[in-house]
């Protein structure tokens, strides 16, 4: 079962019951391919985080997870794909679309 139906099974999902700001957040490095999320925050040292603004992971921003291969991902991210190594991908939190 892909992430975003165990979340919605679990109640953890908004309009499940839960407020909207209650909507189960993970790294995007939880996403499989074809999940699609919304960023909510950037984790880590300011560089990072700059670096990552500048790919366009900003939150708010839709992405979606093409692929994934030994942790490594590429996700799309305002129409342009990204390649992210497993640890970069772990400091872009995401809430699951419904």
């Amino acid at each position: 079962m892909e992430n975003a139906a165990v979340m919605k099974a679990n109640g953890q999902m908004a309009g499940a019951g839960a407020a909207p700001h209650a909507a189960c957040q993970v790294p995007l490095s939880f996403l499989r391919a074809g999940e699609e999320a919304r960023i909510v925050r950037i984790r880590g040292k300011e560089d990072l985080r700059r670096h990552l603004e500048t790919l366009g992971f900003v939150p708010g921003a839709a992405v979606k997870a093409v692929a994934q291969a030994s942790g490594n991902m590429i996700v799309e991210v305002k129409g342009t794909q990204v390649a992210l190594s497993r640890q970069a991908a772990a400091h872009v939190i995401a809430s699951a679309l419904a």
